[in-house]
């Protein structure tokens, strides 16, 4: 059997509200599970988001998509006015990077945590 990533915990304040904020812009769908909100990225990963209180570190999360799922993503982030930067240290606002032969940018979710949507080349 090949190993592969099942799922990750990503801690939240209001999971049901981040998870939907994900979901929203990679059209996603939110599966509820116990205490979780689940963000099924493919059929064997799912982001779950789990209620913190208090301060908790943040990560960073990053997409490899598709052209056409970059930009039907890239125009959500538009779309809703949410902030998006060249470079996952937030210092170039308003614009996309090439790096890796392709398209990418950078955003910050209602938690802090650190998205990149990218369409790198092989």
């Amino acid at each position: 059997m090949a190993l592969s990533l099942n799922h990750t915990i990503v801690p939240a304040h209001d999971p049901k509200a981040s998870a939907e904020f994900l979901a929203r812009l990679l059209d996603l769908k939110v599966e509820p599970f116990v205490h979780f909100q689940m963000v099924r990225i493919s059929p064997d990963l799912t982001l779950d988001y789990d209620e913190r209180r208090g301060e908790f570190s943040t990560n960073h999360y990053a997409f490899r998509v598709s052209d056409s799922e970059f930009d039907a993503i890239f125009g959500r982030v538009k779309e809703l006015g949410i902030n998006y930067y060249s470079d996952q240290l937030f210092e170039h606002p308003g614009e996309l990077n090439d790096r890796r032969g392709g398209r990418g940018f950078y955003f910050m979710d209602p938690n802090g945590h650190n998205f990149e949507v990218a369409t790198w080349a092989d």
